[in-house]
């Protein structure tokens, strides 16, 4: 378990064997609530292969629902990629973030005090199955640990926790832990993120990201004082929030960063051949509870993320999720902005994701512009994959705004040839 910034890393080696009498392809995962509700992503590999040929493979993992759960408890269902037979085993590798679970304490804090946090958790997995053995390590941030449960056995030594082994275990076994230690990292959390991509078949690719940005670490109490901060910032506002690094794609143009003031200037843009990075710093630094909104937008070619398929119809590849580095996105709003004239839409996310269609109307529009609105909560940079939207679209539509604008003229010029050549006067 890695508590080394505010989104919780769990990774689990399992060793399974089929002690059932059938073959088997499913693998039961089991949460308790209060670990559900801020589960943001659940992923499992397999090795494949042996010695210095082995590859990982992932497997499919659903959320399952059981009718018996005890108190409540929140399943996800393994696939493996071959059954499993009677009395063999196999090592599967499970990997789940979440987000808001170290609550601070104290909860309010002064500008030269660190933040300290609670982590609650179990000693032993929430399994269905039998435990033969199990040990868990506990990665903390820093050495400075306030408390932590005793279940024997278990030892700390530096930043590690450890507990156990424990031998045989039975089945839905719970053993409470409670952890208080320093986390000075920047509880760093997106409460709203709205992203716009339009899409301009005249070579550009526009997107406008809106952030409404809050810390959540331990609200600060007391004055801010900016000749401490800056005289002394790692003892004065350790757990600030001093600025953001945006990961953009490749060849990006026309950067802008700016608030409800106007542009902000404390930004830096490095690129090269393969990814673009921003580091922005907001207009003030985030203490807790402080919040920011501010808007990112850029250009990018559009040749490098539209394509056609064999069917004629035009496809955009483009990353889902928030481009800042290690942020929590309480909710997430992807809006695809397609030329007007476009038909039959549908998006391919590798993740469920609500969606819906709406219609938006820019520069010389008639009939308006079809967006693909796309939402989802509780994202972290796990969900940092990309994503395609399908549309269908005939080249004779780019047509129309020229046509609008060179009828516009003619009719305005014809206009101006009658008027002078048309006499009004009422005499001879």
């Amino acid at each position: 378990i890695d508590l080394s910034s505010h989104i919780v890393k769990v990774y689990l080696t399992l060793k399974v064997e089929n002690a059932g009498s059938t073959p088997t392809s499913e693998v039961l995962l089991s949460f308790p609530p209060t670990q559900a509700d801020h589960l943001a992503t659940v992923e499992a590999l397999v090795t494949k292969g042996k010695r210095k040929k082995t590859t990982l493979v992932r497997l499919d993992v659903k959320a399952t629902e059981l009718p018996d759960a005890p108190n409540d408890a929140k399943y996800f269902t393994i696939y493996l990629a071959n059954p499993l037979k009677s009395g063999e085993s196999t090592t599967i590798e499970v990997l789940y973030l979440l987000t808001h679970s170290q609550e601070p304490f104290p909860a309010e804090i002064a500008q030269s005090e660190s933040q300290l946090v609670y982590y609650r958790d179990s000693a032993l997995i929430l399994s269905p199955y039998h435990i033969k053995q199990q040990t868990t390590f506990i990665k903390t941030p820093s050495t400075k640990v306030e408390s932590f449960t005793r279940v024997e056995p278990s030892n700390r030594a530096g930043t590690e926790i450890k507990y156990g082994p424990y031998e045989d275990h039975p089945p839905y076994s719970f053993s409470p832990i409670l952890i208080h230690f320093e986390n000075n990292s920047p509880f760093a959390v997106v409460e709203e993120l709205v992203r716009e991509v339009e899409i301009s078949h005249w070579g550009n690719l526009q997107v406008t990201e809106q952030y409404t940005l809050v810390h959540a670490g331990a609200r600060h109490k007391g004055v801010f004082s900016r000749v401490d901060y800056q005289s002394r910032p790692t003892l004065n506002g350790a757990s600030s929030l001093r600025y953001l690094l945006a990961r953009l794609p490749p060849r990006v143009h026309s950067v802008y960063y700016r608030d409800e003031i106007g542009n902000i200037s404390s930004s830096h843009l490095r690129t090269d051949s393969r990814k673009s990075e921003l580091e922005i710093e907001p207009r003030y630094p985030l203490f807790g509870g402080w919040k920011a909104t501010f808007v990112i937008g850029y250009g990018l070619p559009l040749q490098d993320f539209l394509f056609e398929t064999s069917d004629d119809r035009r496809y955009l590849n483009f990353t889902f999720g928030c481009p800042l580095l290690e942020t929590v996105v309480d909710k997430l709003t992807v809006k695809v902005v397609l030329p007007e004239g476009s038909k039959d839409p549908s998006a391919v996310v590798p993740f469920p994701v609500e969606q819906h269609l709406e219609t938006k109307y820019s520069y010389l529009d008639v009939v308006g512009r079809t967006v693909v609105v796309m939402e989802k909560k509780n994202l972290v940079p796990a969900h940092n994959s990309h994503f395609q939207v399908y549309y269908t679209f005939k080249p004779i539509f780019m047509l129309a705004e020229p046509l609008m604008l060179a009828s516009a003229f003619f009719l305005f010029f014809v206009a101006c040839v009658a008027y002078l050549h048309i006499d009004l006067s009422i005499r001879k």
